[in-house]
């Protein structure tokens, strides 16, 4: 399963973590890109589900993919941290750095909106 399959899974567990889709593929030379479709049923309010984890009070799951990783009891070691930014195509700043971590969150939170979680816009912009 997939880094990103996993944290989806943990959020939705009753979820199909198959389907998941990390990042749309990339199109062939020359081809058109072609945007993922929505998907077809909204899987829940990803705040409301992770407020209620063990341990979400004393995390800041909401800005620090750290935090995020950690609630979900996920590897949040700077490797598997790369591996996720890798996988869902992230690649803007200096791996590690507080910008590149948050703007990883942020990405993390629009795939998860993208794949059928009910977000709030600030967690995805």
């Amino acid at each position: 399963m997939s880094f990103f399959g996993k944290i989806f899974s943990k959020i939705f567990p009753s979820a199909n973590a198959a389907e998941v889709v990390a990042a749309p593929p990339a199109p062939a030379p020359g081809a058109p890109a072609v945007a993922a479709p929505p998907p077809s049923i909204p899987l829940g309010d990803v705040p409301a589900i992770l407020d209620a984890m063990p341990g979400a009070a004393g995390l800041n799951w909401r800005t620090s993919i750290v935090d995020l990783l950690k609630l979900l009891g996920l590897d949040s070691s700077l490797a598997a941290r790369k591996e996720l930014a890798s996988e869902i195509l992230f690649s803007d700043g200096e791996p590690g750095s507080a910008e590149w971590n948050i703007g990883l969150h942020k990405q993390v939170m629009t795939r998860i909106a993208a794949n059928g979680g009910t977000l709030p816009a600030e967690l995805r912009d």
